[in-house]
């Protein structure tokens, strides 16, 4: 792995917590060269246990989202566990959690019990529901939080079901919520010397996220039109068949459109008044996107991608999941690549797509298993062996086998 510092060298980031959300926030930190230790407790995060794996504990989901980190292994509910954490807290700079608000006060792991402790503290919690309301302890998932936040409702308007856009993204939109946020109260920290607390309710962000374009007629006060964004909710808005494959063909303003129907020999709709001024194509993106799918198998995708290159027009072929590892523009960029994990084997690392010119993410570590980290750390906080074994037997720390035998 890449030894070099990145943009946050130097911050320490506790992340306690689970499944994508928290953990994947944790991660683009650490790619940026932030030290983040993560808190399991000694049974593991829940994505540790997902499939598929090779071995135990080390599902893939987990090697997605825990690389560039140290995992300590604490059980928070035992007095040395609780006191372990605490330490490490006090050397903190940031803290990510997603425990509901409930659990973190009867641990005494809530902001005000924390920051007491290191006034320095930006401490970003990250849950389904606003702290401040009666729905802040309830459960919530991503599909929870598409459907909360109107999400599902938008699939609705578009495919007449309220169904789940297959991708965790809810979690992931919130991810980066949490990283600039975080990357902000750094700052503020930097300049004042004081944390602070950031949060980061799901359904909120996600309602704002959707309603950027969604929004719509409904800006204004009185309504100048219905929720929604015609061009995404038009039906037909999708990739279209071409003669040996699947494409978005999207001719996206007057111009393209003009081009696009000229290029294919279709002058008359060249010059059709519904296409004319964005206006009137607000109004017909329906009798586009017809169009186009009955023109679209009458070329191959590389000709299609030929033409629209030619003309400006946007296009993609569809990609194939199953063959991105052989896409030479995601391999030769190193987005894609094949690393070796002390224990997983060879396995394929997604790195961070950002480019910075002076201190680019790097991937520095693989994701630690279970524990890995744990006698390192509680050893940097001034713990001595036998206490570490005497915490290891009592089951107030985890650490890996090796570790139990020195």
């Amino acid at each position: 792995m890449v030894e070099a510092p990145g943009a946050l060298h130097g911050i320490r980031v506790i992340d306690m917590a689970a499944v994508v959300m928290g953990p994947y926030a944790a991660q683009i930190l650490g790619d940026l060269g932030a030290d983040v230790v993560k808190v399991e407790p000694p049974t593991g995060d829940m994505t540790r246990h997902s499939q598929p794996q090779r071995h135990q504990g080390m599902g893939a989901l987990a090697l997605n989202v825990n690389r560039n980190k140290r995992s300590v292994a604490l059980d928070l509910k035992s007095e040395d566990g609780r006191d372990a954490f605490l330490k490490l807290v006090d050397g903190a700079d940031v803290l990510i959690t997603n425990t509901r608000p409930g659990g973190l006060r009867r641990l005494g792991l809530d902001y005000e019990s924390l920051s007491a402790r290191n006034p320095r503290l930006v401490y970003c919690s990250a849950q389904g529901f606003r702290g401040d309301s009666d729905r802040a302890d309830r459960a919530a998932y991503d599909e929870i939080v598409q459907s909360g936040s109107g999400l599902a409702d938008l699939m609705r308007r578009a495919t007449g079901q309220p169904t789940y856009v297959p991708t965790i993204l809810a979690d992931k939109v919130c991810a980066l919520t949490i990283v600039y946020s975080v990357l902000a109260a750094v700052i503020h920290q930097r300049a004042t010397g004081t944390g602070q607390h950031v949060e980061v309710p799901m359904t909120d962000t996600m309602l704002a996220f959707n309603l950027v374009e969604h929004l719509a007629g409904q800006t204004f006060e009185p309504p100048r039109g219905p929720i929604g964004f015609p061009r995404s909710l038009a039906a037909g808005h999708r990739a279209v068949r071409t003669a040996d494959g699947w494409a978005c063909i999207l001719p996206y303003n007057p111009r393209n459109i003009r081009d696009f129907f000229t290029a294919v020999g279709k002058p008359e709709l060249a010059r059709d008044e519904r296409f004319a001024d964005p206006a009137q194509l607000s109004r017909h993106h329906r009798d586009l996107y017809d169009l186009i799918e009955q023109l679209s198998p009458t070329r191959t995708t590389e000709e299609w991608g030929t033409i629209c290159a030619e003309h400006s027009i946007p296009f993609a072929p569809v990609l194939d999941l199953d063959h991105v590892a052989e896409d030479p523009y995601f391999t030769e960029s190193g987005l894609l690549s094949i690393a070796e994990h002390p224990t997983e084997g060879s396995y394929r690392v997604v790195a961070n797509p950002l480019r910075f010119s002076a201190t680019p993410p790097t991937v520095r570590s693989h994701t630690p298993t279970l524990g890995q980290h744990t006698a390192e750390l509680l050893r940097e906080l001034g713990y001595d062996d036998d206490t570490i074994t005497r915490m290891t037997l009592s089951g107030a720390a985890g650490v890996p086998r090796t570790e139990e035998s020195r």
